[in-house]
């Protein structure tokens, strides 16, 4: 019941954001003088609306978004009487047509900085300062988190697929080739600093990394930092299969292996003061824009890899995911207990739709901003030139472009939201 009741709340969240993105848009163009027809939540047939001034308010029978109407959008659109030609939006600043395609983004990111300040003073944020990946740890001083059991790989291939899976997921020493890592039978206690392996010097994780698997198995020095006090520790390698460090996905080869993992002494969670608050969730939310922006230049390369599990392969975490995909996470993290991560993925959805909707593509918010100042940027050029201005940019030629755009997302889209229900990612397995 707790994860439907938490899809529920998070598809509704979703919902309440894309209404307030339109509002954003509704607010901004009738401070400006704009004709407002109509702001309506959701899609498809009327559930009920009423008038107020010049504005029809309502709610469609599908909620999937919602719309906000103003007259005269583009020069071509032919529905605009002619007693509202002079508050036609076309027909207004530049800037001001700017601030009014711009608000519903505008207002994503607010949400976004809202809710990050929320988190800041009630259950912290996570600490953006610790190495996200395999890459970045590898720069980290040597501090090691030790587990209580290593599944060893070269005897989980000899299980069969279904048993490869149990083994992984319920790692017992002992039961189908798994051991106590040796770093744990012999003493090592997380948060110890390695310095040197055998006879070679370590100064950050990676080192640490590279001399366990160049060193031969069998007893091995470590000589660590704990406490403060220096001290050496005999550590028996094992041999086992591992893909190289810095490519995953490369050929896996026999190396020596302690059973331990890179940990630090910085929490994971950072919490703020009511004031402290506002650095903390501005620095989460530049975080974010920037990750946002990098997942959207992967997203054409992960493609096959959504298709592929849709036909049956495991699914990438990393993959892209609809709405469906992100109100199911938000459903599992109430489910089991740890509401903040469904503010975090509220308001990295918050950031993301409000930059993705920023992109300079028909029908986006900013296809029609950019087409603004293209246009007065044109006008400027061609008055410098001593040439009769172009006039204003004819959507119908833009339509095959928009269409296309339409097209792709719509089928990208289609492709996620599958994905999210044969093959749904999950933060808990």
């Amino acid at each position: 019941m707790a994860f439907w009741l938490g899809t529920a709340a998070f598809a509704l969240t979703i919902l309440i954001s894309v209404s307030l993105h339109e509002l954003g848009h509704m607010i901004t163009g009738k401070r400006f003088g704009m004709k407002v027809t109509q702001y309506f939540v959701g899609f498809g047939p009327t559930i009920f609306s009423f008038r107020v001034g010049e504005t029809e308010y309502g709610l469609k029978a599908i909620p999937l978004g919602g719309f906000c109407k103003i007259v005269g959008m583009t020069p071509q659109d032919d529905d605009v009487r002619p007693e509202d030609q002079p508050r036609a939006m076309w027909r207004f600043p530049v800037w001001k047509r700017t601030i009014v395609m711009s608000a519903g983004s505008i207002t994503h990111f607010l949400l976004a900085l809202a809710g990050a300040w929320v988190m800041a003073v009630s259950v912290g944020l996570p600490n953006i300062h610790l190495p996200q990946n395999t890459a970045d740890q590898r720069s980290y001083p040597a501090m090691i988190e030790v587990g209580d059991c290593l599944p060893v790989q070269t005897e989980l291939k000899k299980l069969d697929a279904a048993a490869q899976k149990a083994a992984s997921e319920t790692c017992t020493p002992g039961v189908n080739g798994a051991v106590v890592p040796p770093a744990k039978a012999a003493g090592l206690q997380d948060l110890d600093l390695v310095t040197k392996v055998g006879n070679t010097p370590v100064a950050n994780y990676g080192q640490l990394t590279d001399a366990i698997r160049a060193s031969p198995a069998g007893p091995t020095v470590f000589e660590i930092v704990r406490d403060g006090r220096a001290q050496s520790v005999k550590v028996d390698l094992i041999t086992d299969e591992r893909a190289p460090i810095d490519n995953p996905e490369g050929q896996v080869a026999l190396v020596s292996v302690a059973g331990l993992s890179w940990d630090t002494d910085q929490p994971y969670v950072v919490h703020y003061s009511p004031a402290g608050a506002f650095q903390g969730s501005g620095e989460y939310g530049w975080y974010l824009v920037e990750n946002s922006f990098k997942a959207m230049a992967r997203i054409p390369q992960k493609i096959p890899a959504l298709w592929h599990s849709i036909t049956g392969d495991e699914r990438d975490p990393d993959t892209p995911i609809s709405v469906i995909g992100a109100s199911r996470l938000g459903g599992e993290a109430i489910e089991k207990g740890v509401p903040e991560i469904f503010w975090q993925i509220f308001i990295s959805l918050n950031v993301f739709i409000g930059l993705f909707n920023l992109l300079p593509l028909l029908p986006l918010d900013g296809g029609h901003i950019a087409i603004a100042w293209y246009e007065k940027v044109r006008s400027w050029l061609y008055q410098r030139l001593r040439r009769p201005d172009p006039g204003r940019v004819d959507y119908y030629k833009l339509m095959p472009l928009t269409y296309a755009v339409i097209l792709i997302g719509g089928a990208f889209t289609l492709l996620t939201a599958t994905a999210d229900i044969i093959n749904p990612i999950t933060i808990f397995k």
